[in-house]
């Protein structure tokens, strides 16, 4: 399986980092990808990629961040991603939940991170809360200047933003919520994307997979999270782990 939306750089996983890759072995994870999610921070996320072959990484900033970093240039990311263990562009988009960056500095940042993703051709991993309509307008308006590939990451906005996105050839990831017994309008909005453009995520290290939701998350737990999308489907957990590997590895095309 390939969990394709890892915070590896967590303080949380820093004194066992090694452990949580072994247990994540162990349970049949081959490839992981660990997301960047302040540029000062890619050093650090870069590092756990060149020191590990079954780990990629990616370069961006986190909406939530978007106040640090206003003097970011698409060019900067470029650069960035010439490097062969960085895959995508993000994470970026829209979180109107907490505000901790105003939502004028968000857009703008969002807009940089498209415009390298489409320079690079590499995959934008978007982060979208209580922002739907205008994140599914951002990504019209920029995809009519030039297509991109994009990533509706740990998915659980509403229909029309995923439908949206589904019309721009959009891949949806699915994350432990998925498996959360109160999840019933996530796994509605899921049961309706094609399993082609599925992937599986844990984003840890929150949001764990029942039945361990509580844990800190690690990628050790990516199989229940298939579990929680077989059960949709009614599929087996191997036929799922299959087929979302194969979109991942496609959607993630810098992968060799």
């Amino acid at each position: 399986m390939f969990d394709t939306h890892v915070n590896l750089h967590a303080e949380a996983y820093e004194e066992d980092l090694a452990d949580v890759l072994t247990r994540a072995r162990e349970a049949g994870v081959s490839r992981m990808l660990a997301i960047c999610e302040r540029l000062d921070s890619f050093p650090r996320v870069k590092a756990i990629a060149d020191a590990n072959p079954d780990i990629w990484c990616s370069v961006g900033t986190h909406p939530h961040h978007a106040k640090d970093f206003t003097t970011t240039r698409s060019e900067d990311l470029i650069e960035q991603a010439r490097d062969p263990k960085v895959v995508a562009i993000g994470e970026t988009g829209l979180d109107f939940h907490y505000g901790y960056s105003p939502e004028d500095e968000q857009v703008a940042s969002f807009r940089m991170h498209i415009s390298a993703a489409r320079e690079t051709g590499l995959p934008l991993i978007v982060h979208t809360r209580e922002a739907d309509d205008l994140t599914a307008s951002i990504l019209e308006e920029e995809y009519a200047k030039g297509a991109f590939q994009i990533l509706l990451h740990c998915y659980t906005g509403g229909a029309d933003l995923c439908q949206r996105g589904l019309a721009l050839g959009a891949y949806v990831s699915v994350s432990g919520i998925l498996s959360f017994k109160s999840a019933k309008d996530v796994r509605a909005v899921i049961k309706d994307v094609p399993l082609e453009r599925v992937i599986l995520e844990t984003d840890c290290p929150y949001l764990t997979p029942m039945p361990y939701r509580g844990r800190r998350n690690e990628p050790a737990y990516l199989p229940y999270v298939a579990d929680a999308l077989a059960d949709l489907h009614g599929l087996s957990r191997e036929e799922i782990g299959a087929t979302c590997e194969a979109n991942a590895l496609r959607l993630f095309s810098k992968i060799t």
